[in-house]
């Protein structure tokens, strides 16, 4: 290691510590960011909603990501890496708190405040870790070290939407039973408060453990890493002066913006979708799950592949054309084709028999598709950055807002036209992707 030896000498004790405490916050991002995937089903009914207004519960909390990625650069340079993670952590409970308010009074707006505030608490913590997993040790095995971090945010993310229903979309069915045979509207209202409400014992327990999480934070030992000094030599002729002089980040800003897009349409409409095909929640709630097992698959077949026989760059070429080839099996299978597939429930390990329309298998082997970008990406977009590191890793962080915008658009296109011609803004989304995959990456790079 190198790289590792080059900066602050840090120990193999300390490198494995490290890599334990930055993976906890990555499942904590994945409960967190992945809960989405009930609330817009549950927010739908609860606030009475059509799709296109649903998806604003991506749009509040990756939008954050966006407004406040460089505001947090200055406040993480300030804090440090340490105390910089407990703010961010106590940020995420203030939003968890707000969730409150908005249950008691069932205002949607204050449910997308709550979500705007976590997604800044969020892009605090992720402004420190991406940066900080990725040039921690040897720059050529990066996406294996965010390949075992995803492992920890998609296990959280096939969980987090399990545990959330189980609590407050239980009776989903017998819900909607209730909603189609209210007469009058005090009986309907009476139903949707008493529904709202269920979020509130959840959110509480998570607040609490964000405040805990935060202050044991700030007891620990983390090693520092000098991203001021970091590549000062790569690229064979110095850190150049400005940002903008590096086009393969700049396009893999664009690269990134387009993949949290598709990586949140697969995983947040999926339950919706299947909900659209006459799926009952019994089964369409263990959707979002397949998404994160495909993508938990992709990360494993990632930790055992790269750098040894398969490189990043082409790790991404890969993940890329699969991306177009299930986006257009979503779109062109007929949704009355089913399937009936065992599955273990993630929380109670029982055994269950989900129906599976094949148009919704392959939207959740997007996540399988989608593993390995974001590991692949980050690595390729920094390469050479030396100062500008951070500077470039908020403008990575922004283009989450990517998550923000593509499944509003799904959203719109679900309203016009349908749930599953929507999935037509994964094909020239993935194209993007793919072209940086095969050209992008290597623009402006020095020989």
């Amino acid at each position: 290691m190198e790289h590792i030896s080059e900066q602050a000498a840090i120990s193999r004790r300390d490198y494995i510590f490290a890599i334990t405490v930055i993976g906890l916050f990555f499942f904590i991002f994945g409960f967190v960011t992945w809960l989405n995937s009930i609330l817009i089903p549950f927010l739908r009914t609860a606030c009475e909603l059509n799709d296109f207004q649903a998806y604003f519960v991506a749009t509040a909390f990756y939008i954050s990501y966006f407004v406040m990625a460089l505001p947090m650069t200055p406040i993480l340079k300030r804090t440090g890496f340490r105390n910089g993670m407990s703010v961010g952590l106590w940020i995420m409970a203030a939003g968890c708190l707000v969730f409150i308010p908005a249950a008691l009074t069932r205002t949607f707006g204050l449910f997308l405040t709550g979500l705007f505030v976590m997604g800044t608490g969020l892009t605090l913590l992720q402004t420190a870790s991406n940066p900080y997993i990725t040039i921690i040790g040897p720059r050529e095995s990066a996406a294996k070290r965010i390949s075992i971090m995803g492992i920890a945010n998609k296990f959280a993310g096939a969980i987090a939407p399990i545990i959330l229903a189980s609590i407050i979309l239980h009776d989903a069915d017998v819900l909607d039973s209730q909603l189609a045979q209210a007469t009058d509207n005090m009986t309907r209202a009476a139903i949707l408060d008493e529904m709202a409400h269920r979020v509130i014992v959840p959110y509480i327990v998570m607040a609490a453990i964000l405040v805990i999480l935060g202050l044991i934070i700030k007891l620990v030992h983390l090693p520092e890493v000098d991203t001021e000094a970091e590549d000062e030599h790569v690229g064979e002729g110095g850190v150049r002066s400005g940002i903008w002089q590096y086009p393969h980040l700049i396009l893999g800003v664009v690269a990134l913006f387009f993949y949290v897009g598709v990586e949140v349409i697969a995983g947040d409409t999926i339950i919706r979708y299947g909900q659209s095909l006459g799926i009952s929640m019994t089964s369409a709630k263990y959707y979002t799950s397949l998404t994160m097992v495909g993508m938990i698959l992709g990360y494993t077949l990632g930790i055992i592949f790269i750098p040894r026989y398969l490189s990043q760059a082409n790790a991404l070429k890969i993940c890329t054309l699969l991306g177009v080839i299930f986006s257009l099996g979503a779109i062109f299978t007929p949704p009355d084709i089913t399937i009936t597939i065992p599955f273990a429930d993630l929380v109670s390990f029982q055994p269950l028999h989900l129906v599976l329309p094949v148009t919704v298998l392959f939207v959740a082997l997007l996540g399988f598709a989608n593993a390995l970008v974001w590991p692949a990406i980050w690595p390729l977009a920094l390469a050479g950055l030396g100062r500008h590191t951070k500077l470039a890793s908020a403008m990575l962080i922004m283009a989450i807002a990517g998550g923000a915008i593509l499944p509003l658009v799904y959203g719109r296109l679900a309203v016009a036209f349908s749930t599953q011609a929507a999935y037509w803004i994964c094909v020239p989304s993935y194209l993007i992707i793919v072209y940086y995959a095969f050209i992008g990456h290597k623009a402006g790079l020095r020989k």
